[in-house]
Parts: structure tokens; sequence; C-alpha cells
């Protein structure tokens, strides 16, 4: 009897984007299963092209005669287990774009590589015996049989590696020994695993205030209230050891745990954290292992062998059967979104596969996404609070420095005076300070030193952005005007962009505290795979006493001896065109402010703005997360922004100029014949805010509503359109994009 596959061919094209029927030949009906990859010929020209497996069936509607037949199965390949294929389909459906495309994401692992293996000598004989046989052997002759058999009078178990190296015993001696029933060699798989400190199994005392938290969480779980639960505690009160707490929970009931964190750069604290409460069955996940310990890592996850994955979005995407608990720490993290397609949220797809799984979500910040914390004032989630720093620790002193102050005294450094000497201060008492600036959102903006003003679109509540026309341009409505020389409200010559980099502050560092050691942490210096770990050791070990650093430096790092923070240029975020510009500059500076003072010494932070009266300033000063969040969705709500709205971006990019924003004009045509009912806002199309990258041309369409449904079925009414578009006759080609509530502006 005949057998058919379905398969879905590697090619993100929308015209392709379907299942394919070919014959499974009679060699490959009993061991072709779903998920396979597998190559097919394909088009006219039979190409050979990678397929993957979607379905199998007894029966097909087109004749025999019309099928072509699947030409092997791709040993090498990782397939794609049932589990992840339902997770792909659904991304499909939620994100938009090709099915191939979402198969290959949910895939963190894409080939098999090479095993490793390893080989254990085992003594089969008592040590009575073994005595008896060296008394037999000549020394002069069987030298090496000796050195053996002494070994494993005192060992039961030597690796066959170490035989060879330490004991100079050869292939020969161990077969004779095998023979005459001694030892048995047992081979058994090596896993590469990412570098890591021995566990020791450690429990840890929960405070009183985190005790009730956990105890409240347990509680529920087991009234069977599965909500996603949303942790905002003060930094340093102890949100790990909860995590830690509730992981070991779901270990006991023979659960699995994925943990995400936002940065490569803070696996090493928290891995070693996680190892010595746990042992060795926590790894890691991220894009820094080699192809080898990711490969491993997977199949140590499929075979059982691990019980906690600690990595970066793509952790989430391990095959693990028994999932018990997902943790994603500092949620309220950027790096959660993914920019390519399809642009999926981590927190998203983590509370899809929560509640497939009957799984706990917990998600755990000092500041929250204003996004989750809505969600938890909506009852979509149980919020709980910790308010108190963990071991009686105390939240730093917080100075804010108006750098316009500083240049009217005549201080023209990159740093104030507060913080020259605060620093001084640090070296002389043998402590550490961090010092970062916020290079996030810089945008060319253009900035008044004497007063702070900054240039800005009289038409849009957004900064204007400097070109190398030497014109302002806003990307919202088109204005543009010429870059001012003079300031136009105080009129003083101290206008311009700001352009600082962490390279210049070790400069100037340098300059100020010659015999000082300075580390500096940014995206030059760390582009190998352990240059992470190396820089933040050297840190943690006292081997500097300053760390320089982008925003990388000041999320998630716990070092007892730092007790100054100074934040170089706070308020460069509050300029992007994006109106997630005050929560992320609130987050970043109160991250940052939480770095300071974490053990038994007090710490201080010194923040260097222009702007020390805006709100994000001021409370991150604070340490005011709920001031800040009252104050944020009231202009949210005003401006019809998310979480109180859905937006949705649809992306163009065409290599021909004009052919995007055509395209754009039609499918905006198109979306407005929807019924009144179903029909979201509709707003541009417009050019991005790059408007050409790469010779590409980019032009953005953004629908809003406060029905997320009414944005996907105008998405999907989009993608019929695009590919109506597309399937004429000399239509450009034009790549269209998706994506949902975007973290970033287009």
């Amino acid at each position: 009897m005949n057998r058919f596959a379905s398969v879905i061919i590697d090619i993100a094209a929308e015209k392709l984007d379907r299942p394919f029927t070919y014959l499974i030949p009679p060699d490959l009906s009993d061991v072709l299963e779903e998920g396979m990859e597998v190559t097919v010929p394909f088009g006219a020209g039979n190409k050979e092209r990678k397929a993957y497996v979607v379905a199998l069936t007894d029966h097909c509607d087109y004749p025999l005669d019309r099928l072509k037949s699947i030409l092997r199965i791709n040993e090498r390949s990782v397939g794609l287990e049932g589990r992840a294929l339902e997770l792909a389909v659904w991304m499909k459906k939620h994100y938009g774009g090709s099915l191939i495309t979402s198969m290959q994401t949910v895939l963190p692992v894409k080939k098999k590589m090479k095993e490793r293996r390893y080989r254990t000598i085992l003594r089969l004989a008592d040590p009575e015996r073994l005595s008896e046989e060296i008394k037999k052997l000549n020394p002069m002759r069987f030298a090496a049989r000796i050195r053996l058999y002494e070994a494993l009078m005192t060992a039961e178990e030597i690796p066959e590696g170490m035989a060879k190296e330490k004991l100079g015993i050869s292939a020969s001696v161990f077969k004779t020994a095998e023979k005459d029933g001694l030892i048995r060699i047992e081979e058994s798989r090596l896993y590469r695993a990412p570098k890591a400190a021995a566990g020791g199994k450690t429990d840890v005392s929960l405070s009183g205030e985190q005790q009730a938290v956990a105890d409240d969480i347990r509680e529920k779980l087991r009234e069977g209230d599965r909500k996603p639960v949303l942790l905002c505690g003060i930094t340093g009160s102890g949100k790990t050891e909860i995590y830690m707490e509730l992981i070991a929970d779901a270990l006991k009931e023979g659960k699995q745990a994925v943990v995400l964190i936002p940065e490569i750069s803070l696996t090493f604290q928290t891995l070693m954290r996680f190892y010595a409460r746990f042992g060795d069955r926590v790894s890691v996940m991220h894009s820094r292992l080699s192809d080898g310990e990711r490969y491993d890592q997977y199949e140590r996850v499929r075979d059982g062998k691990l019980d906690i994955i600690i990595g970066a979005r793509s952790a989430l995407f391990m095959p693990f059967h028994r999932l018990g608990i997902i943790v994603i720490d500092e949620e309220h993290e950027g790096s959660y979104k993914n920019e390519r397609m399809p642009k999926y949220h981590a927190r998203e797809v983590a509370e899809h596969l929560a509640g497939r799984d009957d799984a706990l979500l917990l998600l755990g910040s000092a500041t929250p996404s204003v996004e989750s914390y809505y969600r938890s004032q909506q009852g979509e989630y149980r919020l709980y609070k910790l308010k108190s720093r963990f071991g009686n620790a105390q939240l730093p002193s917080v100075h804010v420095v108006d750098l316009r102050e500083e240049l009217k005294n005549g201080n023209r450094s990159i740093f104030s005076e507060k913080l020259k000497q605060l620093l001084t201060e640090r070296i002389v008492r043998g402590e550490q300070s961090m010092l970062f600036i916020n290079r996030r959102g810089l945008a060319g903006f253009v900035s008044c030193r004497s007063c702070g003003y900054v240039a800005g679109c009289p038409h849009c509540s957004v900064s204007l952005t400097e070109h190398r026309d030497g014109l302002l341009h806003c990307h919202y409505c088109g204005h543009t005007e010429a870059s001012p020389k003079v300031c136009p409200k105080c009129g003083s010559r101290y206008i311009g962009g700001f352009r600082a980099g962490t390279e210049q502050v070790e400069e100037e560092l340098s300059k100020l505290y010659p015999s000082v050691r300075i580390l500096r942490m940014d995206a030059d210096t760390t582009k190998n795979k352990d240059d992470y770990d190396r820089i933040l050791s050297a840190f943690a070990d006292g081997e500097a006493e300053i760390l320089v650093g982008t925003q990388m430096i000041v999320k998630g790092h716990d070092f007892p001896n730092v007790t100054l923070v100074g934040a170089l240029a706070a308020d460069l975020s509050l300029f992007s065109q994006d109106y997630h510009a005050a929560e992320r500059t609130f987050q970043l500076l109160t991250q940052a402010a939480g770095r300071a003072g974490r053990g038994s010494k007090a710490g201080e932070v010194v923040i260097q703005t222009y702007r020390p009266e805006h709100y994000s300033v001021r409370l991150a000063a604070l340490q005011d997360y709920e001031a800040f969040y009252e104050e944020e969705i009231g202009y949210r709500e005003l401006a019809d922004y998310p979480p109180v709205s859905h937006l949705m971006n649809l992306q163009f990019f065409s290599k021909t100029e004009g052919a995007g924003m055509k395209r754009a004009e039609k499918i905006a045509e198109g979306l407005r014949s929807l019924p009144e009912e179903e029909r979201p806002e509709i707003m541009g199309p417009a050019e991005a805010l790059i408007g050409k990258l790469k010779d590409v041309y980019r032009t953005g369409l953004y629908l809003r509503d406060r029905r997320r449904g009414v944005l996907d079925k105008a998405r999907e009414l989009a993608e019929r359109l695009q590919e109506a578009e597309s399937a004429e006759a000399g239509a450009a080609e034009v790549v269209l994009q998706f994506d949902p509530d975007p973290m970033n502006s287009f």
C-alpha cells in the first residue's frame, strides 16, 4: 500500500507557504516520521530541496503519476518533534510570515554534530584476586599490567583516557585484562558542556517576606490556579531565591524548568548560583556556545539528562517533555522581543507554552514592563511585591547632577565634580565602581548643553533627527528644518548632536587616575565566546577598580564590593523616537542604581542628566516604580498606545525605490475596505525611521485597535493582498513583515 507525506519546502516565499504531497518510497515507509527533515525534488527542474514532514497519510487525492517521491531522510539534521511543530503552527498564526520560518525558529539546533565518546575501565575482580594476579606477573615484562591492577585495587573504575595518559597503559593491556575477566570496558557518550563550577547543592534560607510570597504561590498552584505570576521586587530583594524555591518544587514533582535571562553577560553569575543549588543537571543555551555545545545541550534535554536550562530566547524551544515552570528574569528587557520574522515576544510564547503544558509562568523584575504591570492591574497576572532588600542591605543614596549647572560652573568634562569626588573616595577605600553610558535610543538628536533644550518636531511629540545633509527630520510626519547653530531657547553656542563612547570614557579615566586598573565591557571587547565571563570574573576577583561599559554592565549583576555606580548620560534614551522612551530610561536608571551597595557596604549612585525634572529620571532616583507607572500609563491612555491599545507595524522592504511605498498604499487601501466594526485605525504609510538600509528601501504602515483579534484579521487580509499583488505580472519584489506591538521605532 502506498504512503504519502505532506511536506513544507525550506523556502520562505508566500506562494510556497503550503504543504506539498510526496510519495514515500518503500525503503523509507517504516522509518519516516512527522517532523523529520528530508530532501525532495522540487520545481520544474527537480532541484533538490530540504523540506520538513508535517503529516503522514495513506490517502492522496492526486493521481500517482503526478507525484514525486521523497529522495532521502537527512540523517544529520535535527527533526521537529510534534510539540515543536504545534508551536511553529501557533507562531505562524499569531505573528504571520511563512510556516517554514516559524519552524526554523523553534529549532534552536539545526544539525546533528558528531558524538563524542568516552570509555571507562570497570573492575570486575575483587582486590584480593588482583593482588594474586600481580604476584604471578614478572615486573620486567608486565609492568603496565601491574600498574593497572594496582590502580584498580583502590578504585572500582578508572577513565580509560586517564589510564592511558597517567599510567602509560596500551590498548593490548586492556584487552588481556578483559579477556581474563578482571575488567570490563564500558563506553558512554561524552557531552560537550559550557564551563561551570561544581555544584554544592546548597539550600538558601528565605526571609519572611520571600517565604510569604513563595508560600502563597504554592497555595495557589495547589488550588489549580495557573495564572501567570508577576514578581515585582526592588533591586536586591532576592527574586532569584524565590525562583529557585519554586523550581525546586517543580523538580521534586519530576518536572523541568526554563529560566530566561536577557543578556549573555548574565549567564556566568546566574549559572553559578543555580549550580550551587541544583548541581550539574543545570546548563545554558545561548548564541555564544559552539555548534557542538548547543547540540549536546539539546540532546541532554531531549534525553532527560538535564532538569534546568538557563538562556536567552532560544532556551524556550528546548525539547522538554515535562515542563513545570518557566521563569523570565528581568522580564521588562527589550531583548526578549525577536527582531526577525516571526517577530515574537518571549513572554507571549512562554505564556502559550505554560498554558499548553499546565506549567507556571513566573515573570520577575524590579521595573516591570508597563505591559505586564497593566495586565496585573487588569487581573490577568497575579502580582506579588518585595519591598525590602535581602539580608538587610539598604538601597543606595542617589545624587542627580544637572549637567547644565556643571557647564555654567566651567566643567566641560564628561565627569561631574560629584562623580569625580566619589570615584576618588572609592579608590582610596579599595572599593569598586561601575560607570556606564546609556547609548540606547541614540539617534543623532540635537541638544543644548547650556539649558537642556532638545530640538523637537512642532507637529509630533518626538525629537528631530540630525541627518548628514545638515537638516533635522521628523520620521513621523516628514517635517524638516535646518540644524541650529545657536540654541533657539537660550542663545548658547553649545548645541549639537551628543557623541560619546565607552572608549572615550576609559581614556578620560586613565588621565584622571593613571594608576587605577580599568576594565571596559562593550560590543568591541566582547566579540569572542568567553569574553563576557573573562571580564566579569576579573572584576569580581578585584582585578580592576572601575568597570566601564554600556547598559549591559548594569543588568542583574551582583558585585558586593561595588559601592558606586555612575550614569554618565542618563537621559539619552529619552529622545529616541519611540513611545517606550520614558519607560526605558526609568528602567535602565533604576536597574543601574540597584547595582550599588548590594553587600554590607553602603552604596551611592550619580545620575548625570540634562533633564533632572523629567519624571522618569526623578522617580528612578527615588526607586519608585508605582509612581512612575501611574504617570506613564496616563500618557499611554491619552495617546492610545500599548498596552491600552495594540499596535501592528506592517513593514515593507524593496530594492526598488518607491515599490515598497506603492505596495503599502495598495494594502492600506484594501484594509480600508473592511467593515467599520472590523477595521482598525490605519496610520500611514510613511518612510521608515531609516528609509534605506543596505540598499533596501523601507516603508511602514501602522494599524491600531484595542482588540488584538481585529489586528490579527487585518494582518491575514494584508497577507492575502500581498500574495495577490506579488503574483501580478511585472510586480516589483516587495517583502512584507509584521511586527505586533513593536518594541522599537522602525
